[in-house]
Parts: structure tokens; C-alpha cells; sequence
């Protein structure tokens, strides 16, 4: 076991306060390339289902959906969506984010680290991951869309100025920076994007080495569906990032510590946990309808993950996975299924692209 200094947990308290200064300023500058950005973009012209696609795609190239929300939110406050547009945008996100575990399960696969189970969890993450989301979309979008939010407005004027005080010199410093060498605020789109990846990176590394025997300890009467859930959303919470919690299934599944029976409610608490992280980010935007439009699917997707837990858990189980093992059979399945994830997202987006052309 490592000996800790005398300097680890000022240093380690220093990596989480950097972590955070710069999520918030990745946030800023997102903000503030969005109002540059949106304009030229029309996607306002586009449907839903193509700023759906769009969200699961964008989600694929960060592997993570907290970018995606951030970019979603902030093309909303600056008017270049609509209500339903940043809402499917931002549940895209949320449906891409997992396929960082059916990645790293394949990198154990290669490494021959139990193909079956590594690959495996990867592959109940994506699929459980839809089940709850999509059904859970429909609903969240219902209470939206019924105006029982509507008197909900979780901002604050004060934590607007504040953060404003602080970081809008540093966005305001990089814009010029970016004029220098001639780029437009655009630019502060994606970069601030590369820098809530880097915000999520330092706290990951801040998290010690989760160890099976750990998961273990207590018995298998600590490994209830709803311990498990337990157990997802906590991590999740902790790290600020599904991605994270959810590629942990992988080297304990692969090692035999967490069978793919197990992963099911963890996974289901991993995904209603990341939607409450989600909430903090539109509320630093200081966006009511925002605050709302991320409320609502968190309601949502609460409601039918606890359906599944309380009246249909083991028809759920037996289903995904049935998929799973349907899918992680034979490589031509498995291809099939990768195939289909960049397909279908890359279909809905080029169907909003038409639309908008015929507008």
C-alpha cells in the first residue's frame, strides 16, 4: 500500500478545486461560443430526431455525455434551439455516453481478458441504457411540455454575477487571444468542450483503484438489485461522470467480481444519477427553461427506472440479457450491433439535414 505524505491531501484537495474551476470556466466559454455559433447554424430548422442523433454522435467523439449537455444548454440559451430540440440533444448525449464501456471492454477483449464478460457489459450498457432513455425521453418531455415546471427556477442572480466576476475576464482573454491569430468566438465552442474533458479526467484521477474484494465485501446479501443501484448512483455522483462509473463494470466483470446480473442496476442507478450533475451545469447558466428542460428527464427517467425496479425487474433482466448474449455470440452479431450504433445516429442527423434544406 502506498505511504501518504504529508502533501497528498493538500494536493489532492487542489486537484478537485482545479477540476472544478474548470469545469465552470469549460461552461463559460462554451456559453459564450454558442451565442457566436449559433446563428450560422440553423439547427433550429432541423427536426428533433436529428438534433437526437446529433447528441448520440457528439457523445461518441467525447466519449462522455457531459460535453453534450453543456453544448445542448448552451445553444439553447443563446437561441439556436428550441425547447425540444436541446431536450433531444441533450438525451443523445446521454444515450452515446456509454459506448465508452463497450470500448474499453473491447481493449480487454484484445488483451484476452474474458471476451465474453468484458465485451458483454459493454454491449447491457448501451442496450439498458436505450430501454430507460428512450421511454424515459417520452415522458420527461411530457412533464415538460404540460407546463408542470413551469414555476420551477433554480437560478440565481447573485451566482450568475459571481461567476461572471470571475471568469468572464479569462473567456474574455481567450477571445482575444483567439482574434489574434484570427478564429472566430466560435472556436470557444469546441475548445471549451476539451476542457470539461480534462475537468473530468483530473477527478478521475483523484478516485483510488475500486478493487473487487471491496464490491465483495458483506456477502451476496450486499448484491440485492437495489444495493446495486445504490452502488452505481453513488459513484456516479462522486466522479460527476457516468462514463467513468460505468467503465469500472468493465475490469471487475472481466475478472469475475460483477456478473453482467448485477451490472443491470447498477447501471440503471449510474443513469439517473448523472442527470442530477447535469442539473448543476444548467443552473450555472442561469437559464430557467434550461434548468427545467434537464429537470424534466431526470423526473422522467427516475420514474421508469423505478417502474422497472418495483414491477417488471426480472422480465427487464431476462430481456437485456438475452440481448447481450444473443449479441456477444458471434462476431457478425457484434458487428452488426457496432455497425448499427454509428448508422442509425448518422441516418437521424442527415434526415434533420434534409428537412432543413427543404425548409
Amino acid at each position: 500500500m502506498p505511504t501518504r505524505s504529508r502533501w497528498t491531501v493538500p494536493l489532492r484537495v487542489g486537484q478537485f478545486t482545479l477540476a472544478l474551476f474548470l469545469f465552470v470556466l469549460a461552461i463559460q466559454m462554451m456559453k459564450d461560443g454558442a451565442g457566436s455559433l449559433a446563428p450560422s447554424l440553423e439547427l433550429a430548422r432541423w427536426n428533433a430526431v436529428a438534433t437526437l442523433g446529433l447528441g448520440v454522435l457528439l457523445a461518441y467523439l467525447f466519449l462522455s455525455g457531459k460535453p453534450v449537455a453543456a453544448f445542448a444548454l448552451s445553444l439553447f440559451a443563446a437561441g439556436g434551439l428550441t425547447r425540444l430540440q436541446a431536450f433531444t440533444m441533450l438525451s443523445g448525449g446521454r444515450l452515446g455516453a456509454a459506448f465508452i464501456v463497450l470500448l474499453v471492454g473491447f481493449l480487454y477483449a484484445v488483451r484476452g481478458r474474458n471476451r465474453r464478460e468484458s465485451i458483454g457489459v459493454g454491449v447491457l450498457a448501451l442496450s439498458l441504457t436505450a430501454l430507460v432513455y428512450i421511454p424515459g425521453m417520452l415522458v420527461g418531455y411530457g412533464i415538460l411540455k404540460s407546463g408542470l415546471l413551469d414555476g420551477v427556477n433554480l437560478t440565481s442572480a447573485r451566482v450568475e454575477g459571481a461567476v461572471g466576476v470571475v471568469f468572464d475576464p479569462i473567456v474574455h482573454a481567450i477571445s482575444n487571444a483567439l482574434s489574434a491569430v484570427h478564429l472566430p468566438d466560435a472556436v470557444l465552442l469546441p475548445l471549451g468542450g476539451a476542457v470539461i474533458v480534462v475537468a473530468i479526467k483530473l477527478i478521475d484521477r483523484l478516485l483510488p483503484e475500486v478493487e473487487g474484494h471491496r464490491l465483495e465485501s458483506g456477502g451476496r446479501r450486499a448484491r440485492s438489485e437495489w444495493a446495486m443501484f445504490a452502488m452505481g448512483f453513488v459513484i456516479t455522483l462522486v466522479t460527476l461522470s457516468v462514463s467513468v462509473a460505468l467503465t469500472v463494470l468493465v475490469p471487475l466483470a472481466a475478472k469475475g467480481h460483477v456478473n453482467r446480473r448485477e451490472a443491470v442496476p447498477y447501471i440503471m442507478g449510474a443513469n439517473v444519477a448523472t442527470l442530477a450533475d447535469t442539473l448543476l451545469v444548467a443552473i450555472v447558466y442561469n437559464n430557467a427553461v434550461g434548468v427545467q428542460i434537464v429537470l424534466a428527464e431526470f423526473i422522467g427517467v427516475a420514474l421508469v427506472t423505478a417502474a422497472f425496479l418495483l414491477l417488471a425487474y426480472r422480465m427487464v433482466c431476462r430481456g437485456v440479457l438475452a440481448l447481450d448474449d444473443y449479441v456477444v455470440a458471434n462476431n457478425r452479431r457484434l458487428s452488426l450491433f457496432v455497425a448499427s450504433l454509428v448508422v442509425l445516429p448518422v441516418l437521424m442527423v442527415g434526415a434533420g439535414f434534409l428537412a432543413g434544406r427543404g425548409a
